[in-house]
């Protein structure tokens, strides 16, 4: 199947077990063999159809080739590697950003729970006040009942509100 191009060079075809598709397109020019495979087919082939494609060849041909191959290969892995750093990235700014949200929430809750606690620690000493004081002077002692009330109330109303 050898045909004169315009420029009056032989053009021929080899088919690889009958993939016309898959098909390599030689060029003869001055006696070499310059196979005309695009990136997408050669990156395509499997390592049997490329072998099977490069019989014929010369040394220096196939190395050239696979070495192409292997470049085309190594730029398609870059690649896939640059955009999952990017997913991974992007992944891991949303849990930190969920991450500072959960700090800063449980921030507030230390906080209100310390206000809490203030607050039960005064209650706590002004009732231990009061009990020393009906300790030491009887249970006639009745300024001190009202104060302990005050206080407790007090303590109660301002929890409410925080």
């Amino acid at each position: 199947m050898n045909e004169k191009n315009p420029r009056g060079q032989r053009e021929g075809t080899m088919a690889a077990d009958g993939l016309s598709s898959k098909a390599l397109k030689v060029k003869r020019e001055l006696g070499e063999n310059t196979p005309l495979l695009s990136d997408e087919e050669l990156m395509g082939l499997s390592v049997r159809e490329l072998n099977h494609h490069l019989r014929g060849l010369s040394k220096e041909e196939v190395a050239r080739l696979k070495q192409r191959r292997r470049t085309l290969k190594n730029r398609g892995y870059a690649a896939s590697c640059r955009v999952k750093r990017v997913c991974q990235k992007e992944e891991l700014q949303k849990q930190k950003m969920e991450l500072e949200w959960e700090v800063d929430k449980l921030a507030r809750e230390n906080a209100a729970m310390r206000l809490e606690l203030d607050t039960l620690r005064g209650k706590y000493e002004a009732l231990q006040g009061f009990a020393r004081t009906v300790a030491t002077h009887g249970p006639t002692a009745k300024v001190a009942t009202a104060s302990v009330i005050t206080i407790v109330k007090s303590g109660t109303n301002q929890a409410a509100y925080s």
